[in-house]
């Protein structure tokens, strides 16, 4: 299944700022990248402007496997029950990757009924604009 976005509806952008900058540059690129701190090693996601741990400003982009395990999901089976710029129904998962961190993002090629918790997913872009490519998770084809 692929999200199937309605373009009557203008379909929501993320928030770009110096903090997540790295990130949404590597995922244009079709690359995964996770913030990490040069002082701690600690890898951190969501991107923000210092290490939750030791506090260090210090950061750096470190690719990422881009592979893990489903870790919760919601399936959104009601027009109405979700952003109406896309049409359900579509499945939000936060998805586990090996680097210890935790990403928000869609699936791919799993129908909702067929999403399960614990199931390998790995990374994959969809370019759903000239200007705009989203990070989505696909089933893991081992």
């Amino acid at each position: 299944m692929v999200m199937e976005y309605n373009p009557k509806i203008p379909t929501l952008r993320p928030y770009i700022d110096p903090d997540n900058q790295g990130f949404w540059d590597g995922v244009r690129e079709h690359r995964l990248v996770i913030q990490k701190c040069k002082d701690c090693g600690l890898v951190i996601h969501r991107p923000r402007p210092m290490c939750p741990r030791c506090l260090s400003t210090e950061r750096e982009w470190t690719p990422s496997m881009g592979k893990g395990v489903i870790y919760a999901y919601v399936n959104v089976i009601y027009q109405n029950a979700g952003y109406p710029g896309i049409k359900a129904p579509y499945s939000v998962v936060v998805v586990e990757i090996t680097e210890g961190v935790r990403i928000l993002a869609n699936l791919y090629d799993i129908e909702p009924e067929g999403v399960r918790i614990g199931t390998p997913v790995e990374i994959c872009f969809d370019d759903i604009a000239d200007d705009l490519t989203l990070p989505k998770f696909k089933r893991l084809n081992s």
